[in-house]
């Protein structure tokens, strides 16, 4: 893996200490999921590179930086982003082996700023919430989901997903269909894989 500056991480013997070890199986079905979106022409998402800070850096014989232990930083602002039917969409994932309600202290101020910001520069931003031992995954608007924490609340009941969000389908290929759901949100319509156009 590269990164700036001609600095190289040497895949082996490389020391992470990861403290968002989170949403990994979910990440996995959005990160597929844009990859068939990609193939089949349909969108463009991209998941965004969590920042690394480097603690041990030494040079090989090429006399190129090589990373050799580091630590994943809190990540900027969300997971993914995009283009979608001529908008942008910026969106975060996370998930919860909780069956009664999602912890807000997971999602930080300044990815709440972030979505808040998206929206009012007329972006389409949202959340993507995974209760895994319930095998739902949901859709909620940014703009719903910050209301209600607005309102100091620590947690989000799965009652406010179930009447509130919008529960994901999901299928073989591609494994969440969420820009369906986004299609029913946002485009009032269907999306026309062949016309790219709105039934």
């Amino acid at each position: 893996m590269k990164y700036s500056n001609n600095i190289k991480i040497k895949n082996q013997n490389l020391t992470f200490t990861n403290h968002r070890n989170r949403g990994a199986n979910l990440e996995e079905d959005i990160n597929m999921s844009n990859e068939y979106y990609k193939i089949i022409n349909r969108a463009i998402i991209y998941k965004k590179p969590t920042p690394i800070q480097p603690t041990l850096i030494h040079y090989n014989q090429d006399k190129k930086k090589i990373i050799s232990k580091a630590y994943f930083k809190v990540p900027s602002t969300t997971d993914y982003n995009g283009i979608y039917r001529e908008k942008y969409i910026d969106f975060e994932a996370k998930e919860t082996k909780n069956k009664n309600f999602y912890p807000v202290r997971n999602i930080h101020k300044h990815q709440i700023e972030h979505i808040d910001s998206i929206i009012k520069h007329g972006g389409i931003a949202f959340f993507i919430i995974r209760f895994s031992c319930l095998s739902k995954t949901y859709l909620v608007k940014g703009e719903d989901f910050i209301s209600y924490i607005n309102n100091k609340k620590s947690t989000i009941p799965i009652s406010f997903f179930i009447d509130t969000a919008y529960e994901i389908e999901e299928s073989y290929n591609p494994r969440l269909k969420y820009l369906d759901t986004i299609d029913k949100i946002y485009f009032g319509g269907a999306f026309n894989a062949t016309t790219n156009q709105k039934n």
